[in-house]
């Protein structure tokens, strides 16, 4: 089982849409409502929403066409990245596979659950 972010991913993308049109910020939004239900600061969380929103906008979760969904910013080149790796079968751990996505910057940037969401996205095959 993933870390309750892979997890909100995952009930992100299977989320039962009963014909309505729910944009992945939607989708997001009630599935950490569901596992952060008294802990708004849980629900706004950026980093692991943003890398969520950055592989929908790049076309690589099942069931999610690309598109513009968030503003831009490092999660989203994070998680797409991480994907890349993940394909090509170099990193395998949300260690190695941050270590490798943040080699460029100058200083150390703290982890935000990212990896949580690409990794839970991968290994239950809705990547694409």
């Amino acid at each position: 089982m993933a870390n309750k972010y892979g997890e909100a991913a995952l009930m992100a993308v299977r989320m039962e849409l009963y014909g309505k049109a729910y944009t992945p910020l939607e989708r997001w939004q009630q599935s950490v409502a569901k596992l952060y239900p008294t802990t708004p600061a849980g629900q706004k969380k950026g980093p692991p929403r943003n890398a969520f929103l950055g592989l929908c906008e790049a076309g690589l979760v099942k069931g999610i066409p690309a598109g513009q969904y968030s503003p831009s910013n490092v999660h989203k080149g994070y998680a797409v990245a991480a994907v890349a790796l993940l394909k090509a079968g170099t990193h395998r751990t949300i260690p190695q596979l941050w270590a490798e996505v943040t080699s460029d910057s100058e200083e150390e940037i703290p982890y935000g659950a990212q990896m949580d969401v690409v990794l839970a996205l991968w290994k239950n095959g809705l990547i694409v």
